[in-house]
């Protein structure tokens, strides 16, 4: 195992029912509890489901509050959950929620993106312990950076506010925010321990992959800290396809083999027990090499023939953040939380073809080279007040978010004939190297202010939010990007964004609340599109910059009910979220003087999409002495999203997704029946004349899982997914295919598989 730098450093019949995964509950933490200290989850059992709503979540606020009193729709996924059902990735992770998916692309590049209601991408705010994993950018065949950095293993906690949220969160949080909590040394320091040492093995089916884990955590009376350190490795996301070989009839998963490994480091002190610094590092690293048998034979384009095409790609991740939270008695702040941090990001991806060419005696030898880089220093600012004026009870938050992000990108190429020995850097329509967008820069300043009014005794809560965010972008002319655009003038923007939100929950009775409001959402000309560097003359084709860009905005409203009684609860809620200036690249806009088509991004686009959620769940033991320790929960999800400038439907929209399970919880071991089912994939933009798009079948699956607790320090957790080998396709999986397409295949889900994880601490 090589050490690299970043190491060292709805459906009515539901209507009882809750989501399998998003419900495991953890016992609630106190409100005065601070928002990086975890909960204690490891024995919390399913007599907590019916608690659901009385969580606590900081995401949706800011602030922690009891989710019965979030006015929004969010999900919480604590550790247990995930390592009851064996989560490795954010597919896993997500599996159990309708309304959000994540991507998977056939042959190399793997999971993408997390959608969330059918918006997807940079629109998505994601983000580590409040601070933003780096964008996505990706361009061809051969380039695609993603957004898949973090280990799942190093999490605690996973919080997901659903719609705009960018009144607390600003750009890019148009379709909603996933925010990631790593662990503390408080999670493994409990019942008095002042040390703790922790080792995990598991093996996931679908991809052959192994991982292993290490933790270690002190602690005393002001210092703690804590080291995990884990490695991964493996092979090829299993699907069900049958067609085996090379070339572009192949269905199987093109050959790979897969590493990683992740570095969490915090060190804690408390000089009081009113304050505490925690110093984190964080790393992450992925690596995959991969044999594309499937670019293989005679490409029917240039009619060369590829006798290899082999690919290599990297990504790594590090963070250096260094947070205060100090807590006051008697002032005109109640606490004040900060931290100050760095973030480094960077992608690297090889592809080599080896070709012949008409005639067959010439050899030619491709060689491309991508990189995505991205620097963030960063500073955030976060304080609160509780006061009383009159019979109303003020909960003030507001605070300061600055970010300075240096964005460079590019493409490097090298042709050469073995044969010969000569080469060149010329690939047409490219000359190496060559960059996509400048070196950009980016400054974003933002204030934001929120007050959560209880009135009438708590009864209803009235939830007002402002944030402005000042945004500036400065692109740099260099020699590669100007030796590829000749006479280009780079553009710089300025732009300032203001996202209202109002939010309100009515305990109208005592099991009994409704809640919703209305939420702007935003997100700011990327870098990408205001400054698009392509110019070729032998194509006849320039792309020029706009500085006009508008940001892209959402205006969402959401309205919901929610039942927490003692046996059961429940939540349905409805949203409808407009989005508008949808920023379209490349779009044609006519000649210049030179005879050149001329291509910019503009805003060009409008969507909807509106739709109903529905979770559930009823602990059965409460309705019978027969039926203790079983539980019943599911979810549903229904939507509807509409291109309203093309007059097309949203293929990005998920069908009609629900998901059930059925749990039985002992003391010491417990087993669980849990089923995911979709709705035919039918709303499809309309195609080319003449042809039609694969339309994906509804689908029922089901898994099983199972856990022991083989004593105070040993945990065993087994997994049996797709039970029954059904052959579907995933939503987020299948790309716009044609329907008489011989490679459907490729999109299959894997078939029948087993997983495991064995953990031990003491």
């Amino acid at each position: 195992m090589r050490l690299h730098p970043l190491s060292i450093a709805l459906s009515a019949a539901l209507v009882v029912f809750a989501p399998t995964l998003a419900h495991a509950s953890p016992v609630a933490a106190p409100a005065d509890r601070p928002a990086d200290v975890a909960v204690d989850t490891v024995d919390a059992g399913l007599d907590d489901d019916v608690k659901a709503f009385d969580r606590v979540v900081v995401t949706a606020t800011r602030t922690e509050r009891a989710l019965i009193d979030v006015p929004n729709t969010v999900d919480e996924i604590d550790r247990d959950q995930m390592d009851k059902h064996l989560v490795q990735n954010l597919k896993d992770l997500f599996r159990y929620e309708p309304g959000i998916s994540v991507g998977n692309s056939f042959g190399r590049f793997g999971i993408g993106d997390i959608r969330i209601r059918g918006l997807g991408g940079n629109r998505v705010r994601i983000q580590t312990d409040g601070i933003a994993v780096p964008d996505a950018f990706s361009i061809g065949s051969f380039s695609s950076a993603n957004r898949n950095f973090v280990d799942l293993d190093t999490l605690k906690q996973v919080e997901v506010v659903r719609g705009p949220t960018s009144s607390l969160y600003g750009s890019d949080a148009l379709g909603g925010t996933v925010s990631f909590i790593t662990k503390d040394p408080s999670d493994y320091l409990e019942d008095g321990k002042d040390a703790y040492f922790g080792f995990k093995l598991g093996y996931d089916g679908e991809w052959n992959g192994f991982s292993v884990g290490a933790t270690a955590a002190f602690g005393g009376e002001r210092w703690s800290g804590m080291l995990a350190f884990n490695h991964r490795q493996g092979h090829e996301t299993r699907n069900q396809g049958e067609i085996g070989g090379a070339g572009a009839t192949r269905t199987r998963p093109n050959p790979q083999d897969r590493d990683g490994r992740s570095l969490l480091g915090k060190l804690v002190f408390a000089p009081s027990a009113a304050q505490r610094f925690t110093l984190t590092v964080e790393g992450n690293e992925d690596n995959a090499d991969t044999e594309m048998l499937t670019s293989q034979g005679v490409q029917a384009l240039t009619g060369a023939n590829n006798t290899r095409v082999g690919a290599n790609d990297g990504q790594r991740r590090t963070r250096v953040s260094l947070a205060h939270r100090i807590d006051f008695q008697n002032r005109f702040v109640d606490s004040i939380d900060w931290q100050i941090y760095t973030q480094k990001s960077t992608t690297t991806q090889y592809t080599i073809e080896e070709r012949t060419l008409p005639p067959p005696t010439l050899q030619d030898v491709r060689e491309r080279w991508f990189h995505f880089d991205q620097r963030e220093v960063g500073l955030q600012a976060n304080f609160r007040k509780a006061l009383e004026i009159g019979s109303a009870h003020h909960d003030l938050a507001w605070g300061l978010d600055m970010v300075r992000t240096r964005t460079a990108q590019r493409r490097d190429g090298l042709r050469s004939y073995p044969l010969t020995g000569a080469s060149t850097t010329n690939m047409a329509p490219d000359n190496f190297p060559v960059r996509d967008f400048p070196l950009s820069t980016t400054a974003n300043v933002a204030a934001y202010f929120q007050d959560e009014i209880a009135l009438a005794d708590g009864a209803l809560r009235l939830v007002p939010a402002l944030r402005v965010d000042h945004y500036r972008l400065t692109p740099h002319m260099d020699a590669i990007f100007a030796g590829d655009n000749p006479g280009v003038t780079l553009s710089g923007l300025t732009k300032t964004s203001v996202s209202p939100k109002f939010g309100v929950v009515w305990h109208f009775s005592e099991d009994w609340s409704l809640f919703g409001g209305y939420a702007r959402g935003f997100r700011s000309p990327p870098y990408a599109d205001v400054n698009i560097g392509f110019t070729n003359v032998q194509f006849g084709y320039t792309a020029i910059a706009n500085p006009n860009l508008k940001p892209e905005t959402s205006n969402g409203f959401e309205l919901g009910l929610r039942y927490s009684g003692p046996t059961a609860y429940a939540s349905l809620s409805v949203y409808d979220n407009r989005y508008r200036d949808f920023i379209e690249s490349f779009v044609f806009t006519g000649f210049n003087a030179q005879g050149l088509m001329v291509y910019q991004s503009q805003n060009v686009a409008d969507a909807r999409i509106h739709g109903v959620e529905l979770k559930a769940g009823v602990e059965l033991g409460a309705l019978s002495d027969a039926l203790a320790g079983w539980s019943l929960r599911g979810a549903a999800a229904w939507s509807r999203g509409n291109d309203r400038s093309a007059g097309e439907p949203l293929e990005t929209v998920d069908p009609l997704t629900a998901t059930l399970g059925l749990a039985y919880d002992a003391d010491n071991w417990g087993v669980e029946l849990a089923g995911r089912f979709a709705g035919r994939r039918d709303r499809m933009p309309s195609a080319p004349a003449g042809t039609s798009y694969f339309v994906s079948p509804g689908y029922g699956v089901f898994d099983l899982y199972a856990h022991w607790n083989l004593g105070s320090r040993v945990k065993l957790n087994v997994g049996i997914r797709n039970l029954a080998d059904r052959r579907y396709w995933a939503s987020g999986d299948v790309p716009l295919a044609g329907s008489t397409s011989a490679v459907l295949d490729r999109f299959t889900a894997p078939g029948r598989s087993v997983s495991a994880s064995l953990q031990v601490g003491w």
